[in-house]
């Protein structure tokens, strides 16, 4: 089988700032089969349409205006059930160590959570796409080593490419985005709620996937299949 994969972060640049707004950086991935590819486009396309939503629609895009959509959308993704999966990887900062594990390189680190992000899904027999959400790398040649990397330790498998694609290019990769901003909300507990109770646009768009999955968001076994969320344990295991 032909897969693609989608993949997005949150907070970035979390391992090297002064003063961090999150404690989790997170990596997020979507993933389907190639030839769904233009149907699942075709269908964000109508939803669009429906809502009159113009432009990139995104984690950050979440509001009152626009929650219908949102919820749409969440909803479409959730009733793909298996054919259209979501995983991300979660990281404490408080616990990297990038002079002792990373040569005391943010960038390498980073490459190496997108390793642990991809690996774990990449199955015998299949090939891969992966398209990542543009960054601009010191080094010119990090998504070529992570290429290698896995086509290393998946032997069975084929994995044809790694690419930068800007997220303005790909609804999918949109799509991804939400669903790591809303991840990555959840496990740093960014959501805010007022004192009556009531929340955020973001808060309630959480709650209504939530309510899809019957579960908050949160680390789950590496068999779940529709959300899965990857805290990564530095000390070893999952």
């Amino acid at each position: 089988m032909n897969i693609e994969v989608y993949c997005d972060e949150s907070y970035p640049d979390l391992f090297l700032s002064q003063v961090p707004s999150a404690r989790f950086l997170v990596i997020g991935s979507l993933w389907l089969a190639s030839e769904n590819r233009e149907p699942f486009k075709e269908e964000i396309r109508e939803l669009r349409n429906k809502h009159k939503i113009g432009g990139e629609f995104k984690w950050t895009k979440v509001s009152p205006s626009r929650i219908d959509f949102y919820r749409d959308i969440l909803k479409w993704f959730y009733e793909k059930k298996d054919s259209l999966r979501f995983r991300c990887i979660a990281v404490d900062r408080q616990k990297i160590n990038l002079i002792k594990f990373h040569d005391n390189d943010q960038e390498l680190g980073f490459y190496k959570f997108y390793y642990q992000l991809l690996h774990q899904w990449i199955y015998s027999f299949n090939n891969y796409v992966v398209f990542c959400d543009y960054k601009r790398d010191r080094l010119g040649n990090r998504l070529e080593t992570l290429k290698k990397c896995l086509a290393y330790s998946n032997l069975s498998a084929s994995v044809e490419n790694i690419q930068f694609v800007r997220s303005r290019e790909s609804v999918l990769l949109q799509l991804s985005d939400v669903l790591t901003g809303m991840a990555a909300a959840r496990v740093n507990n960014r959501l805010a709620v007022s004192e009556d109770g009531s929340g955020s646009s973001k808060h309630e768009a959480t709650l209504f996937l939530e309510k899809l999955l019957g579960r908050k968001i949160g680390p789950t076994s590496l068999h779940e299949k529709k959300f899965n969320v990857f805290r990564i344990n530095l000390q070893g295991g999952w």
